[in-house]
């Protein structure tokens, strides 16, 4: 036999081969269009062959998607002669008022959890050009509702477990899904088998709320004692365009991280960032911790003894948690969660997880706490942020606004510190008086700095005048600006809140027009101006023009809340200055019948 293709032999194989191709593709026609079963009309299930997506409100039965004949053994356990094959491939899409929960049969996962609600969105970022047309007016559309649960390529899904040992279980093994009405709030079981393991899961919703009960059940069907670990995971895939890394010049960030608490320590992990050592111990949540968002699963009897692993990509965030698996022949083992896809607000974290979930579980009332609330960190200015929060949400309940509440608080702050901005403004009086004797000495040892500072430094002690004194409210504010800077990029109530219309559409992100903190500059370099000067020319130029444009730039990319605090604060300043001013040279003169008296820092006087 030859092997030339071009040999007679050969060409008679392949026309054979046409023949029996066109044959069986006739056969094949002949048979779907005249003499296949049809499926009556309205009837859906696993003998439908098409895909429908439904809608299940309070576990209302959805509908299924089944994959053509063969897609069987695609996915999940491979059908085996004598063995079961695996179920089709469905989805089931749970409308709640809070999160649209969609689930695929292939893992028993989520495909999505698309949070509702108008500030339930990524973090938009506009261009200069399109800040200024929704300055006048021109409809942007808005970001995306932000999914919490958004799959990563290659990866189980969210919810997903697996069993490792000698005995696995695969990510993507299929289950079987039933959908119900169990608790108030509907419920969906799903059920798979692989090898010895048949694995339940039930998750259940409370009448509302962000929260589910989630229980694994994982029966070992063999006649032998079954060890291993069991996986569960949660998984996002990310957008880049929608989320960006911290930097001084280039804002805040919003990256999510994957988390886990272990023991009494929260561990977190962004890209670049080298992974945790050690996260064994007792776990009591973990998920993906988001700037206003989190995805957490804690368990509902009290933390749990296992070890996390924590992955982050620039395009995907990664958790898992593995518990030791000990089941008896005919045994099961249960595992029941708790999980919270939402904001992270801490009114809504705090009472997490309530005595209706664990009642939905069918647990006691006694809740074990996970400290949810925890993931909002202010860091070491907890305590002031906390009280400028408290602040703003009480002058909120009046105005109803954000903008006008960071206003608002600004005048707070601005009437605790007069006090001390009368006597910083006392001292540059002071200091004022004394500058024709300051720039004599300046003079007279203009080769020898050393000797003008101490000479300077000796005429302050004589007129008992602390340079510093004007500082001082400075000093005390930046606390404030911090504290502030950290409540706008952690508090959920602010984010995506504007301030006029579609100016400054989102306090807790800077102002794509710029306009706010150009302002800021200009109430700066005024506020400076107006300042005695307690220097020399050549730094008195660069506390009046640089250090503002410097402050400027830097602002540019932060907060516009922070923006319009510091803006605020400066007009306020420029008024404070100009009436103190005023009052203090009126004393002056009736003082001394026109003769300027020397006020010194410590309240005295004198001619």
């Amino acid at each position: 036999m030859t092997n030339d293709p071009l040999s007679p032999q050969s060409n008679d194989s392949q026309k054979r081969l046409l023949l029996a191709l066109a044959l069986s593709f006739a056969a094949t026609a002949a048979y779907t269009f005249f003499f296949a079963p049809k499926t009556p009309e309205g009837v859906q299930g696993a003998d439908a062959g098409v895909e429908v997506a439904g809608t299940v409100d309070a576990g209302t039965p959805g509908v299924a998607a089944v994959p053509p004949p063969g897609m069987a053994e695609d996915a999940g356990t491979p059908a085996q002669a004598g063995e079961t094959p695996p179920p089709p491939v469905r989805t089931a899409d749970f409308a709640r008022p809070e999160v649209k929960y969609t689930f695929s049969s292939e893992g028993a996962g989520l495909t999505s959890a698309v949070l509702q609600g108008v500030k339930m969105r990524e973090q938009q970022s506009l261009t200069v050009k399109q800040g200024f047309e929704k300055l006048f007016g021109k409809e942007i559309p808005p970001p995306p509702q932000m999914n919490v649960a958004h799959p990563v390529q290659g990866q189980p899904l969210p919810l997903a477990v697996t069993i490792e040992g000698g005995a696995p279980l695969a990510a993507n093994t299929r289950y079987a899904v039933q959908e119900g009405a169990t608790g108030p709030g509907g419920s969906v079981t799903f059920t798979g088998r692989q090898g010895p393991w048949e694995v339940t899961k039930t998750v259940l919703w409370p009448r509302e709320g962000f929260e589910f009960a989630y229980t694994l059940q994982v029966r070992n069907t063999s006649a032998q004692a079954q060890t291993g670990e069991l996986k569960l995971h949660y998984s996002r895939a990310i957008d880049p365009e929608f989320e960006h890394a911290p930097s001084f010049f280039g804002g805040v960030g919003n990256l999510s991280r994957s988390a886990c608490w272990v023991d009494d320590k929260l561990h977190k992990l962004s890209p670049g960032d080298k992974p945790p050592e050690e996260t064994r111990g007792q776990i009591a949540f973990f998920g993906i911790d988001q700037q206003y968002f989190l995805s957490a699963l804690y368990p509902l009897d009290g933390a749990l003894a296992g070890h996390c692993t924590l992955t982050a990509s620039p395009t995907a965030r990664e958790v898992s948690a593995g518990f030791p698996l000990n089941v008896g022949p005919g045994g099961t083992a249960t595992f029941r969660f708790g999980g919270y896809l939402g904001p992270k607000d801490p009114e809504l974290l705090r009472p997490v997880p309530g005595a209706e979930l664990r009642t939905v579980a069918g647990l006691s009332t006694t809740p074990f706490h996970p400290l949810l609330e925890d993931t909002v960190d202010f860091g070491i200015w907890a305590v002031v942020c906390k009280l400028l929060l408290a602040i703003m949400k009480f002058f909120h309940g009046i105005v109803g606004n954000w903008g006008f509440s960071i206003i608002l608080l600004t005048v707070v702050v601005k009437l605790a510190l007069l006090p001390l901005t009368y006597r910083s403004m006392v001292s540059m009086e002071a200091v004022k008086v004394l500058q024709p004797k300051m720039d004599e000495i300046r003079k007279k040892f203009a080769d020898d700095k050393e000797r003008q500072n101490l000479e300077i430094m000796k005429l302050y002690q004589e007129a008992k005048v602390n340079p510093l004194g004007g500082c001082l409210p400075l000093l005390i504010q930046m606390p404030v600006w911090i504290a502030l800077f950290t409540s706008l990029r952690n508090s959920f109530e602010i984010y995506g809140e504007p301030f006029i219309g579609p100016i400054w559409r989102d306090l807790t992100y800077k102002d794509p027009t710029y306009l706010l903190p150009l302002a800021l500059g200009v109430s700066m370099i005024i506020t400076q101006k107006m300042q005695p000067q307690m220097m020399d020319a050549a730094q008195a130029k660069m506390m009046t023009w640089v250090m503002p444009i410097i402050f400027t730039f830097t602002l540019l990319q932060y907060p516009a809340g922070l923006s319009l605090y510091i803006f605020t604060n400066n007009v306020l300043s420029i008024g404070q200055q100009y009436g103190l001013r005023k009052w203090l040279d009126r004393k002056k003169n009736q003082s001394g019948g026109g003769t300027p008296a020397v006020v010194t820092a410590g309240g005295g006087k004198r001619k």
